[in-house]
């Protein structure tokens, strides 16, 4: 009964975990680790541990979930899938025993504690044994190496582990190991299984003096080698070779050591990336994979001869040893490489196997590539072949091995999957050439099958391959001239054949149709064929066939007499010479017994024809993709003369030429050819007579790809604009679908993850039907994932028209559909006569049957047009009005009845009428005010819209040191101004940058930096002013070293939960009361400044754009800065009175004589000020030419044309309407300025001493402008403003400014707590995993308390100051308005992090009720977004450590490091001997304390010195 629930488990089990059709296997989760043995592979994932056949079919998975248990010695226990769990072991060492039949499988158990497992090594859900020990690393980390070792008759395992000076502390229940040991592999050894201890009692070992990173380690007959990047002290990175020679016991193998330093190059400073030994041969071969850098851009594959050293007597090593080692140790001897054999960026792997003569080396780059490289006897490699090519930039696993039981194949991971690869490509070679010019040593050309092949599958001995070395033709012949005046044809094969081939090896030569008769010679013997020609002419032709077996060889000859190729000696006579069989002496041609034959000689030669020398300077573009790229262009000098483009990978492949054509001389356009591999290829431009010119290069990467398309349809008649979403979407050149094949569409707006197209027209097609999208990319069609679904056009159903205010709102009606159609998809007009008014799409609103559009027209009085003009896509349909025609009719019937009722009634009630009329008209009056207010209210909550253009163009970012200083010193003071270095800064005074170098070097001690701010931070007169000041020139001063600035934090920030972690744990980083708390804050700006600009910086631009230009619409009054669109109550200008948009066509007085300027649109309000308009007409004058108008705002003045005269208008003059003693600002109602008025621009003549009347004093108390001064009813002259107005009614203003920024908002908070292709940056993983161990290290186990921590120190301490603070991003001022409405914003982003859920009612802040049901969905994303930061892949360390290095680099040099040190001694000076106390509290050595008198000694005998 048991099987058909396993058979199902089996067959509808986990979906992710499955052998795909190219005979790969994909897992659940990255691959972590794995091994080979016998016919079996083994895959450790983050928390599954599978058992595959060699084939990669599964047998098992067992999960490394599981439960611990027991006291103070703690136990795992494994349980099955759907038991509970609360513990995940991770596998680290995998080393499978063949001999014993087990299989050893050590790692972590949560970050914690080592433990180990010996499985069955046919079943590895059968446990043989378990123990709680650490065997190689705790760290998921490829810079460690555990590997079973053969000492006489016991079988050990060697661990080389990674030795840091960063390493973080292990709990109590972790086995400490040293640098190298050896511990036992099998349980029947002295001590038992993973036993340290020697036969003769004690724990043998080598520890190391410096930072140590292994790379390799493996065993040759009884010789152990480990490689490894060793750093010591301030010197740059060595690569160690150390040799172990197997002893009878672990201290007399461990006490073998020798070990030797490879040196790459005489700069050193190169790191060891890979491994692999080169099997076979007496002396030790072996390659490695070395980077010039962290990144591993340039990478390089070298040789080297490691055979171990073990003469001469044994000299201490200055970097490995027992506990006590000498530091004064000899250098060790030196090796270098025998030969240099590829380059190629970012190599990651490599297996290196011998093959016949050659050997092959198996490459993995990081951008997802598996190379075939083979090299000869002498070094000299072929072209590399691509095996395996990824079309996304996956990177491969740093180990690939040999599949044991079919050598044909490799195994190679890449991310989550493993991949069976064959190891050659042979059957895709067309005949006998091709399988030769491939240069395979696997591949061999089978006679009996007529076909390449692997030898293995060549039945018979009749085959062909490549020679034993190197060769550049299969068939060469050479011509040579006896003394007798013979000539002799002597045509050599450079093949290696089988016995079958070579038996029957026959040539037979003829000219053209005609046999040749050769007078004598040698009989053909392989592989030479030798004809001694006749008497008289050479011919022209000769054709030689050879028979090798079943195959035949035909090779066409041209015979030239050697003599008779003559002229100037240059390079095109050189090679014709050659090719002709002679060869060369004394720079003329000659017989080939009589020069030499070496071809190289034509390389030093001149072409002998002049031609201009070309330059190449640019190549656009000069990256692609794979598939290449159609009408490149090539720019330069002297191009007049080139003829083909020469792309060229690698010296010992065959270049691509491709020809040009729109040669102008100075630019050429031509293709770039698709390419086999990925990586940078060097380009030259070609000349007629064979020499190439010019240095340039392009870079090949992967093929564009995509995820997603929005939106995912269309209408029949096309072009509508649709986005693809994917990865290097900026590669693709054009868009087609299947539909409409032959109709190309040129993409717009491409970037490397976004490209908008139009969508082709379905002609004589019936909706609706899928389409598939296809990108065009060089040559290539690539077909995307998502399609697209072709629907009828939308129906648009009847339209009405409404009179509201100053403009007319019309209404359309559209039938639904699934076409999801956007209000800014539709151009609308409506049509009276011959007249044609614009109408602006302001909403939408979709029901369950219709979707109604509204649109508007400004200032019209028109209420009824005779149809509509509706144009979408590249399609315009006429909507008409329903006819009224029956309904006039019978209302035309029935008027008299009512009329007759109505005239009645009313001389009936008109008497009543007139007596109550004047009770009840102030009432009247009054709802119809409020009426109105609301009504308005209401429209601008359906119709608001802000008209915001998303691409904004060049978006005003700040430099990073202004963006760095805002953050670090936010009230911009002194010291803001002392460390921001000015371009061109001279260096400061010789004696006292010594003073800063000593005190440079003092502060990069951690311990006296950590006891300094714990003295600070103790005296009660160091103000949190201080403590801020302090961290910031802190930041200042350690910039340029991130790594060590992270570890100071890191020490500070545990300081301070030890001291919050028994009372107030979730204040820990709510505030900014210490030195780490604001130290956190800038740390968190440098690192996430990058992810700033790309990722964020755009949507916060967008979103403060579209409040501005919301606030705009409105009346903004200009004494209280209120505005009447805001999002805070606090500012809502609610007393506003009625106000109207006028458009005013502004001129500018330009040149000497008054000459006026273009008129240039401004949007305006009738009740904006004179200020305010001038204000506005600059604003418009910087957004539409990009630059600000060159006379400042208090020096310009402007005029309104009246009557063909211009008025000076001015904010107050005597004609200023006056309430009391206050005075009201004029505005341009005031002055009756009408919608399309001409306004004048003009320079103030005098400089008045006061700019504006705003510069007053008693501005406030002397002048008001839209909200009534406090003053009588009687004394206001307007009516308007004797109205009654109520706050409560204006609230909804609130909520249309919400409605029209509300996408902008959406964006940006989706941009921040969105995850950029599933990976968060790398500061905030770091982080955050910081703070998730901390935890664990203090026990806390509420989750709640690591969701504040996180949220106090990223939402809290980073994002709240930049959304509330733009101009720290940006060039741009904060007005009170728009600070206001960002401060409800940043609320409401806050309120998304909180885990209380808030009580809402009618006594509810306005701001929190504002997005009270847009929280609870970011409340959610939220959550979604710590889980997956919690859930991504733990960053390692050297990841970190290069993004901050790089970080360093990318901001060197921007602040003046010596003024914040100059400040920072000022600390020091005024709290000397509470440091000098607080380090001899914490046990400072002598020499930290002398270190410190020295320095005040230095900065005091600055007497010439002046401090700022």
């Amino acid at each position: 009964m048991t099987l058909l629930p396993g058979l199902l488990f089996i067959l509808l089990g986990d979906a992710a975990r499955c052998r795909l059709q190219d005979g790969s296997f994909t897992f659940n989760g990255d691959v972590h680790h794995y091994a080979v043995a016998t016919n079996t592979v083994y895959v450790a994932t983050n928390d599954t541990l599978y058992q595959l056949r060699h084939d990669l079919t599964l047998v098992q998975s067992v999960p490394q979930r599981g439960v611990l248990k027991g006291g103070a010695q703690v136990q795992f226990h494994r349980v099955s899938g759907t038991d509970f769990s609360n513990a995940t072991f991770r596998i680290n060492v995998l080393l499978p025993l063949v001999e014993s039949d087990t299989l050893i499988s050590c790692g972590v158990i949560d970050k914690e504690c080592g433990h180990c497992e010996v499985l069955k090594l046919m079943d590895i859900s059968s446990l043989q044994h378990s123990e709680s020990i650490q065997v190689g690393s705790l760290d998921h980390s490829n810079a460690s190496v555990a590997v079973l070792v053969k000492v006489e008759k016991n079988t050990y395992i060697l661990t080389a582990l990674r030795q840091s000076q960063n390493q973080k502390e292990r709990t109590s229940c972790t086995t400490t190991l040293v640098t190298v040991q050896l511990q036992n592999a099998e349980k029947n050894q002295e001590g038992g299984i993973f036993s340290l201890v020697d036969l003769y009692g004690g724990n043998p070992l080598i520890e190391s003096s410096g930072e140590v990173e292994f790379v390799d380690g493996f065993q040759i007959s009884s010789t152990m080698y480990l490689l490894s990047n060793v750093r010591s002290g301030d010197k740059s990175n060595r690569i160690r070779l150390i040799w172990l020679k197997g002893g009878g016991s672990k201290t007399l193998t461990l006490k073998s050591l020798r070990g030797a330093t490879l040196r790459v190059s005489e700069a050193g400073g190169h790191r060891l990336v890979a491994s692999s030994v080169i099997p076979g041969e007496q002396q030790v071969l072996w390659s490695g994979v070395f980077s010039a850098d962290v990144g591993r851009t340039n990478t390089e594959l070298l040789v080297f001869d490691i055979s171990p050293d073990f003469s001469g007597e044994q000299k201490p090593d200055p970097d490995f040893g027992s506990k006590i080692r000498d530091t004064s140790a000899p250098e060790p001897k030196t090796l270098k490489p025998k030969a240099v054999l590829f380059r190629q960026s970012n190599m990651t792997s490599v297996l290196a196997v011998r093959h016949k003569t050659w050997v092959v080396f198996f490459i993995g780059t990081g951008d997802g590539q598996l190379i075939k490289l083979a090299v000869d006897k002498d070094y000299h490699t072929s072209c590399p072949m691509v095996l395996y090519r990824a079309d996304d930039d996956r990177q491969v696993f740093p180990k690939i091995q040999l599949d044991p039981v079919d050598r044909n194949y490799v195994y190679m991971p890449v991310r989550n999957q493993m991949k069976r690869v064959p190891v050659s490509n042979c059957s895709m070679y067309r005949d006998v050439k091709e399988c030769w010019s491939a240069q395979d040593p696997h591949c061999v050309w089978c006679g009996s099958k007529d076909s390449c092949t692997f030898e293995a599958d060549c039945v018979d001995s009749d085959w062909l391959s490549i020679p034993e070395d190197y060769q550049e033709k299969m068939v060469s012949h050479r011509v040579a001239k006896e003394p007798t005046g013979q000539i002799t044809l002597n045509v050599q094969t450079h093949l290696t054949a089988g016995q079958m081939a070579q038996s029957n090896f026959a040539c037979q030569f003829s000219a053209g149709s005609i046999a040749l008769q050769c007078t004598s010679g040698p009989a053909p013997m392989f592989p030479q064929c030798t004809c001694i020609l006749p008497n008289g002419p050479l011919p022209a032709e000769v054709f030689v066939n050879m028979s090798l077996g079943k195959t035949q060889l035909l090779e066409r000859l041209t015979l030239t007499n050697c003599s008779d190729i003559r002229g100037p000696p240059t390079s095109v006579l050189c090679r014709q010479c050659f090719e002709a069989g002679c060869s060369w002496s004394k720079n003329k041609c000659s017989w080939e017994n009589e020069g030499v034959r070496n071809d190289s000689v034509c390389k030093r030669m001149v072409s002998g024809i002049k031609f201009s020398t070309p330059e190449i300077s640019s190549i656009d573009p000069g990256v692609v993709s794979f598939y290449g790229r159609n009408h490149a262009v090539l720019y330069g000098r002297n191009l007049s003369d080139v003829t083909r483009v020469r792309l060229q990978a690698r010296t010992e492949c065959k270049p691509q030429e491709s020809p040009v054509w729109n040669n102008t001389g100075t630019s050429l356009t031509f293709h770039i050819p698709s390419a086999e591999s990925k990586g940078v290829v060097k380009v030259c431009a070609l000349l007629p007579d064979g020499s190439c010119h010019g240095s340039s290069t392009i870079t090949y990467q992967s093929s564009p790809s995509c995820s997603n398309i929005v939106p995912n349809s269309t209408w029949l008649s096309g072009k509508r604009k649709l986005t693809i979403i994917g990865s290097h979407l900026d590669f693709v050149e054009g868009v087609t679908q299947s539909h409409a094949p032959q109709e190309v569409r040129l993409p717009q707006n491409r970037t490397y993850q976004n490209l908008t197209y139009e969508t082709v027209a379905a002609v004589n097609a019936q909706g609706p039907f899928p389409s598939t999208v296809f990108l065009k990319v060089g040559n290539e069609t690539l077909p995307c994932t998502p399609t697209i679904t072709v629907y009828p056009e939308p129906k648009f159903i009847s339209f009405k028209s409404i009179i509201v205010g100053d403009y007319l709102r019309i209404t359309i009606e559209k039938k639904a559909d699934k076409l999801e159609m956007m209000k800014t998809e539709l151009s609308v007009s409506a049509v009276l006569g011959e007249e044609r008014f614009n109408c602006t799409m302001t909403t939408k609103e979709s029901h369950n049957e219709t979707d109604t559009f509204a649109c508007e027209i400004q200032n019209t009085r028109v209420a009824e047009f005779q149809h509509l003009m509706i144009k979408y896509g590249d399609k315009t349909v006429k909507l008409q009005r329903k006819s009224s025609f029956p309904f006039i009719w019978l209302l035309l019937f029935l008027l008299p009845i009512p009329c007759i009722i109505i005239t009645v009634v009313m001389v009936y009630r008109s008497k009543q009428k007139k007596l109550t009329a004047k009770m009840n008209s102030d009432m009247e009056n009054l709802e119809l005010d409020i009426r109105n207010d609301i009504r308005q209210g209401f429209v601008d909550l359906q119709t608001e819209q802000i008209g915001l253009i998303e691409n904004v163009g060049a978006i005003p970012f700040l430099d990073y040191n202004h963006f760095a200083s805002r953050i670090f010193f936010p009230e911009r003071g002194t010291l803001m101004k002392l460390c921001i270095k000015d371009i061109g800064q001279d260096a400061g005074k010789v004696q006292l940058d010594e003073c800063c170098l000593v005190l440079s070097q003092l502060i990069h001690n951690r311990l006296f930096l950590t006891s300094m701010v714990h003295a600070l931070e103790e005296q009660k007169s160091f103000t949190i002013k201080n403590k801020c000041a302090l961290a910031s020139l802190l930041t200042v001063a350690l910039h340029g070293d991130l790594l060590y600035l992270t570890e100071v934090m890191e020490v500070l920030l545990k300081d301070l939960m030890q001291q919050n972690s028994n009372t107030h744990s979730k204040l820990l980083l709510r505030g900014t009361e210490s030195t780490v708390e604001k130290l956190l804050t800038n740390w968190m700006s440098i690192c996430l400044y990058g992810f700033l600009r790309e990722s964020v910086g755009q949507h916060l631009f967008l979103m403060v754009s579209a409040l501005t230009q919301q606030i705009k619409k409105g009346p903004v009054d200009y004494v209280t800065e209120k505005a009447l669109y805001t999002l805070s109550e606090d500012w809502l200008l609610w007393q506003a009175q009625d106000f109207s948009s006028l458009k005013l066509k502004v001129l500018f007085a330009v040149g000497s004589d008054g000459e006026l300027s273009e008129p240039l649109e401004v949007n305006s309000l009738s009740c904006d000020t004179v200020e305010q308009v001038k204000e506005k007409i600059l604003s418009t004058f910087k957004s539409k030419f990009g630059f600000p108008f060159n006379i400042p705002l208090s020096e310009v003045r402007i005029e309104y044309e009246r009557d063909g005269c211009f008025v000076p208008l001015e904010e107050v003059d005597g004609s200023s309407e006056v309430v009391g003693e206050v005075t009201m600002l004029n505005t341009l109602k005031h002055y009756k300025v009408p919608d399309g008025a001409t306004i004048k621009v003009l320079q103030r003549k005098s400089h008045p001493q006061q700019g504006s009347v705003k510069d007053d004093e008693n501005f406030s108390r002397k002048y008001f402008h839209l909200i009534d001064p406090d003053v009588d009813e009687d004394q206001r002259k307007d009516p308007e403003r004797k109205k009654l107005k109520l706050k409560e009614v204006h609230l909804t203003k609130l909520l249309s400014t919400k409605v029209a920024v509300h996408s902008f908002v959406e964006n940006l908070f989706k941009s921040i707590w969105g995850l950029t292709q599933g990976r968060a940056p790398h500061a905030i993983k770091y982080f955050f995993d910081f703070l998730d161990a901390q935890a664990a290290d203090m026990k806390i186990t509420d989750p709640d308390v690591l969701h504040i921590w996180k949220t106090n120190s990223l939402p809290l301490r980073f994002w709240i100051n930049i959304l509330k603070n733009p101009q720290f991003v940006f060039d741009m001022e904060k007005t009170p308005q728009l600070e206001g409405c960002l401060s409800v914003i940043a609320q409401a982003f806050m309120d998304s992090f909180s885990l209380t859920e808030s009580q809402l009612g009618k006594h509810t802040p306005t701001n929190k009720l504002l997005y009270a049901k847009d929280i609870p969905r970011f409340k959610q994303e939220v959550r979604a977004y710590y889980k997956q930061i919690r859930e991504q892949s733990e960053i390692t360390e050297s990841e970190f450590k290069s993004f901050l290095q790089e970080e360093s680099k990318k901001h060197h040099n921007e602040f003046d490091e010596t003024a914040a040190l100059r400040e920072l001694y000022k600390f020091i000076q005024s709290y000397f001997t509470e440091i000098k106390d607080k380090l001899n509290e914490n046990g400072a050595p002598t020499e930290l304390t002398e270190q410190l008198h020295h320095l005040k000694t230095q900065f005091d005998g600055l007497k010439s010195c002046s401090w700022s």
